[in-house]
């Protein structure tokens, strides 16, 4: 069975990334039509689930002992990978500035090259750390510098926290899980993930609210459930379950700095759909973000030729 070729990853991740830009666009009416942060991304995630059902079922085709197999892929990409995830950096926001909050969070590609360092005892080939400083200080500029400021340290300790389980994600969806297809690993952590985010809200951990009146989408009256079906299907099922599957073409590091370019796309759409003002600045910053990517690439296409093109 021939090996995924790099292409198809890149292709994967480009695809996950610009559908995860696109959930801003969408969400913020139904935040602005009274939903919470913590409701908004429970039925997100539990409609995802059940958009992908269907091609979870096909890719299993009754092979449930895979489900089993990988059962702590499964459990850590929906408890840490989407659930923690989202509720740390949903209690972070409240806290601090969201810009603050998405600068901590977008950090994981760093948490991912450190740990390597850690582990390894080795430090990493200088295009990675060039790549490195290059893509955070792109981030840097595309959120605004603003976002570099002293807050609540409690706001700071659960966007760092939603920066690991952002880091675990990518290693998740790296490893090969038993044979699990990326699309059943993606369906399948998300339909975990809606309940524990329903019981985070429940619990009054975090303000769990929603509205069913409809709503203003780009200056037009929609029903409630259009934005949400849209953020579910695009920015949501298909983002993850190409991510899963960039991740495990391209390994967690790449995946990861590629995974940076979400803030651009999300800004991108932010103009595009909403109107709001994309300065030249955040476009250099953009700029930086694809030299570090293309640094942390060509660190791995050194390295990599020894890897068979094939298993048998």
């Amino acid at each position: 069975m021939g090996t995924p070729s790099k292409t198809t990853g890149l292709i994967a991740a480009a695809v996950s990334f610009i559908s995860f830009g696109t959930s801003g666009a969408f969400v913020k009416p139904l935040l602005e039509a009274g939903w919470s942060p913590t409701a908004a991304v429970t039925a997100r995630a539990l409609t995802a689930g059940l958009v992908l059902l269907p091609f979870v079922l096909w890719s299993l085709r009754g092979r449930w002992h895979l489900l089993w197999h990988a059962r702590w892929a499964v459990l850590g990409m929906g408890l840490v990978g989407v659930a923690v995830t989202q509720v740390l950096y949903f209690a972070a926001i409240q806290r601090i500035p969201v810009a603050t909050a998405l600068l901590i969070e977008f950090l994981a590609p760093l948490l991912l090259v450190g740990f390597t360092w850690a582990v390894s005892r080795k430090t990493p080939a200088p295009v990675v750390l060039v790549g490195s400083v290059l893509a955070v200080g792109g981030l840097v500029l595309v959120i605004g510098p603003g976002a570099i400021q002293a807050v609540d340290p409690i706001g700071l300790a659960a966007a760092f926290g939603a920066a690991i389980g952002c880091a675990v994600y990518f290693v998740i969806a790296a490893r090969p899980n038993n044979g699990l297809p990326p699309v059943a690993l993606a369906g399948a952590g998300l339909l975990l993930a809606a309940p524990v985010l329903a019981l985070v809200g429940a619990l009054g951990l975090l303000p769990f609210t929603a509205a069913f009146d409809d709503l203003v989408l780009f200056d037009t009256r929609t029903a409630w459930w259009v934005p949400l079906l849209v953020v579910a299907v695009v920015g949501t099922a298909l983002a993850y379950a190409s991510g899963i599957t960039a991740s495990g073409i391209l390994g967690s590091r790449l995946a990861s700095f590629i995974g940076l370019l979400e803030v651009v796309s999300a800004s991108l759409f932010a103009w595009l759909l909403l109107g709001e003002e994309l300065s030249p600045l955040q476009l250099f910053g953009g700029v930086l973000i694809l030299a570090g990517i293309a640094s942390v690439r060509a660190e791995r296409e050194k390295v990599e030729p020894v890897v068979p093109a094939a298993v048998g």
